[in-house]
């Protein structure tokens, strides 16, 4: 392990220099793939589960009793449904006809608006009839009840509409479903051959106008024959007929031209001609334009400036210097298209007399034959249309009387209703699967989230990403610790332990030719984790320098009840039976616990040396069975510990014991709420920081690192209590 010296004045009466030690932990290069770090997320949440598994079960078994309980409390309810087709059978291959725009929009063949036919199948009137129906039965049912457990929906994007219905009673779930059904059929029936009967209402209601109609023009043409004996005129002027009807077509075509032109004199005599007229050059319409652009561009820059400003007065402007060059132009224009006009009327009445006068001159020679034939001929026409119209609506009415007959079902049951046996709510099953698959995330997500909001750290990986510190020994868990009293020795040679030590080290050359080490017999003892553990532990402290051993250390925590004491006590005696002069001071003056653990009283000890005359030699005791472990325990507890640790004769008592023990080491107070730790801890090598899985708070443990920071304690490095591991075969080897 690789490690930094500082060395400092002791201060403490020590011969030598200080030392602070600040380990470096070696940095392992290998390669790191994606799989193992899902295989760690994996573990960790695993191990989290683990850890919370009373939490898992306990929100799991709650939400899982809940879940059943209001499945089982919930009243079963029963559903059925049926389904009609909406749409009539032949009403997209109607050829009737169309007649007019107003039996087409009374005669609509389009598709059926599926929304609206809903909203009228939910509606109030159509609803009265069903529920009058189903209150002799069923007298609770309501408009708002049957409405509210009624569903009517499209099926898919077919002609086909379904409704559903729900309620407590199967059989009452099917007599509703029957009986809206009945409502719905009939209803179809009766809407679809009302719209029949109006198209024939309609056609009856036009049909005695019509024959009206033929009837007076076919009187008119019998009294025509009558009173002229007109009968065939064809024959009777065929050729000055034809005379006429020449003369006659061309002047009707001079006088239409002379009316237009008469209509468009008058009209550019007026405003809106005048404008029509104008509005026919293409200077005018330039005018316009560049007038309607200087407008738009006006409106468009009036949101960015005031009225008032540069660019808007300089737009108006031009448009003022256009508008006098528009009227010119409107005035020059109108005053050539209304010459214009004025001469073809001229030109066209004098066509008119000119034809008139001959005109004139034929009538006089065949009286009124032509006028009368043209009369004859309107008469025949107009008899023509009327039967034509007669006949069309004639048709109509008989199609429409067919396809009144032909049309019984516009809509069809496709699937009647059925009595429901098995309820759809509640679903069982499902809502025990539900809730068991619900039960599972919510007690897995309650275990993360406490796990979120513990404070602590469970693993020693976490301990060690978040602290940077050294970690010097994993003490394992055990229900029953250790017998304290180690009996079996023996001596080993130096060169034995040299074998035993690694090359080079610094320590192989300080081990005297008796060495005390401990040999546990197979027969009595069995190897045990928690002392193999404390022996790693030792063997870490001594590595930690590589120039001077490790004389003095401090055993402390963040909070109580971490294992500080217990683990002070055992690496006391693991040093020791290993072959060093171990000294162990309870300096905690406000709760010990050594003299507890070696069971020797409490009457006299560190209070009494430091306050009192009593020699150190009375207060310290050896273990029972280790020659080579001494002991001070508290003594009477002080009534200002902080005081007594803080004195110069403290300081030379340390000073002392660094000079006299291969290993002094403190079991003192917690770190954080008091200062007795980092007293001592001034005057050591260093300090070990002992922490607890599952129970060590990390705030208060950064407070406690940030405490010795402050009294700038040497951190040697940290200690993880309660570790649980399976037992690996280098225990057992």
């Amino acid at each position: 392990m690789d490690t930094s010296l500082k060395n400092s004045s002791n201060g403490n009466g020590h011969n030598g220099n200080r030392i602070y030690l600040t380990p470096t932990l070696p940095t392992q290069l290998s390669p790191k793939f994606e799989g193992q770090e899902n295989d760690g997320d994996l573990r960790q949440v695993l191990s989290i589960i683990k850890r919370r598994t009373l939490v898992i079960l306990a929100v799991a078994t709650t939400v899982m009793v809940t879940a059943v309980a209001v499945t089982l409390s919930q009243k079963p309810i029963y559903e059925s449904k049926i389904r009609i087709l909406a749409e009539p059978v032949n009403s997209d291959n109607s050829n009737l006809p169309k007649l007019t725009s107003s039996i087409e929009g009374k005669l609509d063949k389009s598709g059926l608006d599926y929304e609206s036919q809903i909203q009228v199948l939910k509606s109030p009137v159509l609803m009265a009839n069903i529920i009058e129906q189903l209150q002799t039965n069923y007298p609770d049912i309501t408009y708002d009840s049957l409405v509210n457990s009624l569903t009517i929906t499209r099926f898919a994007e077919t002609k086909i509409i379904e409704v559903r219905y729900h309620s407590y009673d199967s059989t009452k779930t099917q007599v509703v479903l029957n009986t809206v059904a009945r409502a719905y059929l009939k209803y179809s029936l009766e809407n679809r051959q009302t719209n029949l009967r109006q198209g024939i209402q309609f056609v009856e209601k036009q049909l005695p106008s019509i024959q009206k109609r033929v009837e007076q023009i076919q009187q008119q043409i019998q009294i025509f024959r009558q009173h002229y004996d007109f009968v065939d005129p064809d024959a009777q002027a065929k050729e000055i007929a034809s005379q006429v009807n020449a003369l006659s077509e061309q002047r009707l075509t001079i006088n239409q031209q002379l009316v237009r032109s008469r209509s468009a004199f008058n009209s550019i005599q007026q405003r809106d001609g005048a404008q029509v007229a104008v509005n026919d050059t293409a200077l005018y319409q330039q005018l316009i334009a560049q007038i309607r652009q200087l407008e738009v561009q006006t409106a468009y820059e009036s949101t960015r400036f005031q009225e008032d400003s540069v660019p808007i007065q300089n737009l108006e402007e031009k448009r003022q210097r256009l508008l006098p060059l528009l009227r010119n132009e409107a005035q020059r224009t109108w005053n050539i298209k209304l010459t214009q006009v004025s001469n073809e009327i001229q030109t066209l009445e004098s066509q008119s007399q000119l034809l008139a006068q001959v005109e004139n001159r034929l009538h006089q020679r065949v009286q009124q034959l032509p006028i009368l034939a043209r009369q004859y001929t309107n008469l025949q026409r107009g008899l023509q249309l009327a039967n034509e119209s007669l006949n069309n609506f004639l048709t109509t009415r008989q199609n429409l009387q067919i396809e009144v007959a032909q049309t019984q079902i516009p809509w069809q049951l496709v699937q009647a209703s059925t009595k429901p046996q098995i309820p759809v709510s509640p679903d069982v099953p499902r809502s025990l699967i539900l809730g068991f698959v619900a039960s599972i995330l919510l007690g897995i997500g309650s275990a993360l989230l406490v796990e979120k909001l513990d404070n602590t750290y469970h693993t020693v990986e976490s301990l060690k990403e978040k602290l940077k510190l050294p970690l010097l020994g994993t003490i394992p868990l055990e229900k029953q610790l250790p017998n304290n009293q180690i009996a079996v020795t023996e001596r080993t040679s130096t060169a034995q332990l040299e074998n035993l030590l690694p090359k080079g080290s610094s320590e192989s050359g300080e081990v005297g030719d008796r060495v005390s080490v401990l040999v546990e017999d197979h027969n009595q003892y069995e190897s045990s984790k928690f002392m193999e553990a404390l022996r790693v532990l030792h063997t870490n402290i001594q590595l930690l320098s590589s120039d001077q051993p490790i004389r003095s250390i401090v055993i402390s925590s963040a909070l109580p009840a971490e294992g500080k004491s217990t683990i002070a006590f055992y690496l006391a005696q693991t040093a020791s039976a290993m072959g060093k002069r171990v000294l162990l001071v309870d300096a905690d003056l406000r709760r010990p616990r050594i003299h507890s653990l070696s069971n020797l009283n409490n009457l006299w000890g560190l209070s009494n040396i430091i306050s009192g005359n009593l020699p150190v030699e009375t207060a310290m005791r050896q273990m029972p069975s280790i020659s080579e472990c001494s002991i001070i325990t508290t003594g009477p507890i002080p009534p200002d510990p902080t005081k007594l640790l803080s004195s110069q004769k403290m300081k030379q008592l340390m000073a002392d014991f660094h000079q006299s023990f291969d290993l002094v080491i403190y079991d003192a107070p917690p770190l954080v709420g008091l200062a007795d730790a980092s007293l001592l801890a001034s005057h050591t090598d260093g300090v070990v920081l002992v922490t607890r899985i599952h129970k060590t708070d990390r705030a208060v443990l950064t407070q406690a690192l940030d405490n010795l920071k402050m009294t700038r304690g040497n951190i040697l490095g940290m200690i993880v209590n309660g570790h649980k591991s399976k037992a690996s075969n280098y225990y057992y080897y």
